[in-house]
């Protein structure tokens, strides 16, 4: 949340010891998961990575997660947060997960140390773009000569997300619409100029996570209160109708991130 690495760690172990205690949205957190693995299958698909890094704990952290798909891609997965509570928890979660405390914008591994980076919804946690380009720069860093950033952020081009961007985070935040801080981001364009700025050439761009967001959440605290393991079942399916969005030529505006597919040149 602040520039310093001190502040980042300060608000977001205080915000991840939150999250595990309350452990409220774990059917939201099984669409989300569902929703990334099927946009990383894809992209890894037949690929085999020797070592591969992802930029947050927090799926592993709070639910399924993406490791067991991860695991079966690279001979070795590492994650690094700044938030300890977090990283604990996927180390438990997750049996020979690699895991490691550090700020993406200084990352705390050797020069094309990994082949793939999957950046899950991390960067935009920032409070201004040039946190967002000078981790974009680290994980260039970090990858090998062609290895690959896989990169989801908030997409402001849906007009839901530039809204409450726009609005003070302490508001949102009281009202329950928002559990912790989001940052800068920016849409397609401008990330893909970003990318290329920081040394990648962009071989796709993707919009995901098309359902009604706020009403989503809404409803899965319900259904997974009140349903039976056959509701939430159904439940789920019905929100991945949502995704079908993605190849319409709208689908940048309904979709709540953007995300990439890029090669360190």
């Amino acid at each position: 949340m602040g520039h310093s690495l001190a502040d980042g760690q300060r608000y977001w172990n205080a915000a991840a010891a939150s999250l595990l205690h309350t452990q409220a949205q774990w059917l939201w957190r099984a669409h989300s998961d569902a929703v990334n693995a099927t946009v990383l299958e894809r992209w890894l698909d037949g690929e085999t990575a020797g070592s591969l890094l992802k930029t947050d704990s927090f799926d592993e952290a709070l639910g399924r997660g993406l490791f067991s798909l991860l695991a079966k891609k690279a001979r070795r997965v590492a994650v690094v947060d700044v938030a300890f509570p977090f990283l604990e928890a996927a180390q438990d979660r997750c049996p020979g997960l690699l895991a490691v405390g550090g700020d993406v914008r200084r990352l705390p591994f050797s020069d094309g140390a990994f082949v793939v980076v999957v950046s899950n919804s991390t960067l935009d946690h920032f409070g201004a773009l040039q946190d967002l380009a000078a981790s974009l720069r680290e994980t260039h860093r970090v990858l090998r000569q062609g290895g690959r950033l896989l990169l989801t952020m908030d997409n402001p081009a849906n007009p839901l997300v530039a809204l409450r961007n726009a609005l003070p985070f302490g508001l949102l935040h009281w009202l329950g619409l928002v559990p912790y801080y989001v940052g800068a981001t920016c849409g397609p364009r401008r990330l893909k100029r970003l990318l290329g700025e920081a040394g990648f050439e962009v071989l796709e761009s993707v919009a995901l996570m098309h359902c009604p967001r706020v009403a989503a959440v809404a409803m899965a605290r319900v259904v997974q209160r009140r349903a039976s393991a056959e509701g939430h079942a159904r439940f789920l399916r019905a929100l991945m109708w949502f995704e079908r969005l993605s190849k319409w030529p709208t689908r940048f505006l309904t979709g709540h991130f953007v995300g990439v597919n890029a090669r360190k040149l």
